[in-house]
């Protein structure tokens, strides 16, 4: 399995083991798209998922816009060893969250440190 269909999977099935509604395929909007959405009672979250090859800077910007156009959550998804070495501080700054996957296919939260 490829590192982005390894990404898609785990991340739909985290979200969907807690009930939430899970679409992930891509959303355009404006002039970017992004890889997908969660969706709970009244919120919708969207997915930026990106391999350790994938342009992370380009991502955030996806991201920036998914904010734009009314959701009110945005995760970037990267492999958990990727997600270790990116600095927090755009993250933080901009109120994004960082979801990592590990070999295992379990989804956790990275930044903000506090669970999803």
């Amino acid at each position: 399995m490829t590192n982005l269909r390894w990404l898609k999977w785990a991340t739909a099935k985290h979200f969907r083991n807690k009930g939430l509604q899970v679409h992930m395929r891509s959303i355009k909007l404006g002039n970017v798209a992004i890889d997908g959405e969660v969706e709970g009672k009244g919120w919708k979250m969207a997915l930026e998922l990106k391999t350790p090859r994938d342009d992370i800077t380009r991502g955030i910007g996806q991201l920036s816009e998914a904010l734009a156009y009314g959701y009110d959550q945005v995760a970037m998804v990267t492999t958990m060893r990727a997600a270790q070495g990116i600095d927090s501080k755009v993250f933080d700054k901009l109120g994004l969250v960082l979801l990592g996957v590990n070999s295992k296919g379990e989804v956790k939260q990275v930044y903000p440190t506090y669970g999803v």
